[in-house]
């Protein structure tokens, strides 16, 4: 017993020793973990502000590595701050010292400790002049010295290249060869905007600073993710997962709109300008990269910088390619003038480059297919303001009068979600969320809950109509950006895979506008509505008209691109002239706001349409840019047709089905090819092809007349297939005839010249040099049908309208 007693007793203290012998071994681990811990807090950052005495470095960057110095400092980092430029060293300092006076500390903090951080943060500040290889070189040993002075490591260095791009080569050049950390410390270096001026020169700049450095060490900044409205916009959507997931879709979301607006002009600048012009200066990247973020797919999880940035990858490659239709230009008036005083130009010069623009983009893909997304910015504008704005479908109807409706709980007020990124009436980063879409969440130790504001109004209701946040500390872009950067945080920055897409968006767009004239603005509240516009499909156009000219000032030599679209007659008939694609642009609006109006008076629409090559460019532009049409109250008709097997290339029909019917979701029944190909034979007037095709008109055409006839004119005058000295179809009682061509192949049908005239609409479309000739005979002579079977075209019920490009109306 005494035996087993001891044996116990020692078995315990050996478990005891045991475990004290467990708990020493997990002290010291822990002790050395912490040890090392805090030897890896111990490394030495080194940020060189290249630029450092520039308008960027002076407003910004200086108070954004300050604010970088205030939030880290604290936790065992140690850092130096070079500021480096071209200047000589004693100006160079005076300037920097200058431009570190003016930083301020958080609200909050007491007078006397941020006088000493202040001074803190000076001392650990001194300026470079950086020029040649060897000032790069002594740069580094500096660096080094320090490190080894103060027994430190070197954790990494950070360039930040606020300098214009055309420096970034020597600059890149110069760091990769003489001024890299050692072994172990990383390197991350920091670009500005402007990435390059279209796809190729931004592939050349890419290709150059990718010869110096690995993608992983470089950061293109676009401030605008910065913005903390902007940077919100992926956490909201993240953490308001289950109540936008079924909304944030093309089923439910109307449009967005990403808006961005200045008051200021572009005065002092306009060299810049001249070379960018606003859509390269803001919609290229700031705007598109916002975009990015409201159509992205989210990845499961947003902390994943590799992650999002595919995914934002992937919103690139799935929008739709920007025409010439898709954007509306201005410019304000004072900015010719501007650039002739600042630049130098002759009196005689006239800017082209746009001040504003408006961009309608889509993305084809199956989130957002059909959603219009909005771009808008412009200088000297009726307010200072950016938002996102995603407005929602809404379907519903309350039954109360507007006056009863809860503004909590009433479906019938307009739902949207808008990132108020600041100034404005707001005048500060706000998430507005309508009361009655639901109640988002946000993260309280940074968002809050506005204050009421009686008498504020947001897009046209009062401000309790929401849900409204503000950050609970306002801060500028640049420190947020900064910290990132230190933080190494890649999907706050453009990589060079997405810069590129980006490019590739953009580039055709900016070659296709580089000769448009822009509207000129008076600029700031006189604007008026002159800058309004609308869309239809994916083409965009002033609201209001402006009063045409043909050149673009006194003094100035008129060039094809300065005319404008001309408004005139020809045979007394409305004429319409402009470049080929925007008269096509022109003529295909004006084709689907005919057939608006007829599906709503008449529950459907009849358009016959001509065959030959200048209809193609039109069925193209219906196809691709106008999905509002309203194709399946439609019936296609032809006007006339070639005698060949409808599958033969010849056929009109055939080109009509490869440019726009293969296209189009139109209701098999609604398509009327002509029945040239019956019984094996090609027109034989016993098979009664033109009596077919006279009483199906007949039968589905109220009156035989129909709501629009396309018509073309050939060099000899003729009109469909009625051509000149014969008789056939133009006159007499047959509504569809067959005819001879002088040309092959030699039999044609077509619509009679006093069926064309039953229509309520004819459209005229004559293009190209050729018709030059023919367009000024047949303006001067009368009704002489036989001659000129164009001439007889004078509908008795609708109206007449002529088309024609200015080489074939001006030669």
């Amino acid at each position: 017993m005494w035996k087993s007693r001891f044996d116990s007793q020692g078995q315990a203290l050996k478990a005891r020793n045991l475990g004290v012998w467990k708990m020493l071994t997990v002290a010291v681990w822990m002790a050395l973990l912490g040890s090392l811990q805090a030897q890896e807090l111990q490394g030495h950052v080194s940020i060189i502000l290249l630029g450092a005495t520039g308008d960027l470095a002076k407003k910004y960057l200086w108070q954004g590595l300050f604010q970088l110095y205030l939030d880290e400092a604290g936790k065992g980092h140690n850092f130096s701050f070079h500021g480096a430029a071209l200047t000589a060293p004693k100006q160079g300092q005076e300037l920097m010292a200058k431009a570190l006076e003016s930083l301020s500390c958080p609200k909050d903090m007491a007078l006397n400790h941020c006088a000493e951080l202040k001074s803190q943060f000076v001392q650990l500040s001194q300026y470079h002049q950086l020029k040649a290889t060897e000032d790069y070189q002594a740069l580094s040993k500096d660096i080094e010295a320090q490190v080894q002075r103060e027994g430190l490591r070197e954790a990494g260095r950070i360039f930040y290249f606020s300098v214009p791009s055309f420096a970034y080569a020597d600059i890149a050049r110069n760091i990769n060869s003489s001024c890299r950390p050692g072994p172990g410390a990383w390197l991350r270096v920091v670009l500005e905007k402007p990435f390059g001026h279209d796809h190729l020169s931004a592939q050349q700049l890419a290709t150059e600073l990718g010869s110096f450095f690995q993608e992983e060490e470089m950061f293109r900044v676009d401030h605008y993710l910065g913005k903390q409205a902007v940077a919100q916009i992926l956490p909201f959507r993240d953490q308001n997962r289950q109540a936008l997931d079924r909304i944030w879709n093309r089923h439910h979301v109307e449009r967005v709109e990403i808006i961005m607006k200045e008051t200021v002009d572009a005065a002092g600048r306009t060299g810049f300008y001249e070379k960018y012009g606003v859509i390269r200066d803001i919609l290229q990247n700031h705007l598109t990269e916002v975009l990015s973020l409201v159509a992205m797919e989210l990845p499961p999880n947003i902390s994943n910088s590799e992650a999002v940035l595919q995914h934002k990858l992937q919103v690139f490659q799935a929008l739709r390619g920007l025409q010439k239709g898709s954007a509306v230009l201005g410019q304000y008036q004072a900015y010719s003038e501007q650039v002739r005083r600042e630049l130098q130009k002759p009196d005689s010069f006239h800017s082209l480059t746009p001040t504003f623009a408006g961009i309608l983009v889509y993305i084809d893909n199956l989130r957002w297919e059909g959603v219009p997304f909005i771009l808008v910015s412009g200088k000297a504008l009726d307010e200072r303001v950016g938002y996102v704005r995603i407005l929602f479908k809404n379907q519903a109807y309350c039954a109360q009068n507007d006056k009863h409706w809860d503004t909590a709980q009433s479906q019938c007020l307009p739902q949207q979600i808008v990132f108020y990124i600041g100034h404005g009436d707001l005048g500060s980063p706000a998430v507005l969320v309508s009361r009655n879409l639901f109640r988002p969440f946000l993260p309280t130790k940074s968002w809050k809950e506005m204050e009421a504001r009686p008498g504020l109004r947001l897009f046209g209701h009062p401000l309790s109509d929401y849900h409204a946040y503000s950050p609970v500390r306002e801060q500028d872009a640049y420190s947020i950006l900064l910290s990132r950067i230190f933080h190494c945080q890649k999907d706050s920055f453009i990589t060079t895979e997405n810069l590129l897409a980006s490019w590739v968006f953009w580039t055709p767009l900016l070659d296709s506008l580089a000769h448009e004239i822009p509207r000129l603005y008076p600029g700031g509240a006189e604007n008026g509505h002159l800058l309004d516009f609308v869309f239809s499909g994916d083409q965009l156009s002033f609201s209001q008209q402006q009063v045409e000219q043909l050149v673009p000032g006194p003094g100035a030599t008129p060039m094809p691109r300065n005319f404008q679209v001309l408004r005139a007659t020809y045979r007394e008939s409305p004429l319409i002239s402009a470049w080929p694609e925007e008269l096509v642009s022109k003529l295909a609006s004006d084709i689907e706001a005919t057939a608006m109006q007829a599906v709503r008076r008449f529950g459907r629409f009849h358009l016959a349409l001509s065959g030959g090559s200048s209809p193609i460019a039109l069925f193209q532009q219906l196809a691709r840019g106008h999905y509002g049409f309203p194709w399946a109250h439609t019936h296609l008709w032809l006007v006339d047709e070639r005698c060949v097997p409808l599958s033969d290339p010849d056929s009109n029909f055939q080109g009509l089905q490869a440019h726009l019917l293969q296209h189009i979701r139109v209701p098999y029944y609604n398509i009327h090819p002509m029945p040239v190909h019956l019984h094996q034979r090609l027109c034989a007037e016993e098979d009664q092809g033109t009596q077919l095709y006279a009483g199906e008109i007949s039968a589905l055409v109220t009156n035989s007349s129909f709501d629009l006839v396309l018509l073309g004119m050939g060099i000899d005058g003729h009109t469909a297939s009625l051509f000149p000295q014969s008789p056939t179809g133009l006159d007499g009682e047959q509504l569809v005839v067959l005819t001879k061509s002088p040309s092959r192949p030699y039999q044609r049908m077509s619509l009679s010249l006093p069926l064309i005239n039953r229509a309520r609409k004819v459209a005229v479309l004559v293009m190209g040099k050729m018709k030059r000739e023919i367009t000024m005979l047949v303006s001067r002579v009368g009704h002489q049908p036989k001659k000129w079977p164009i001439s007889g075209v004078l509908p008795s019920s609708g109206q007449l309208v002529w088309y024609m490009d200015y080489e074939a109306f001006l030669g």
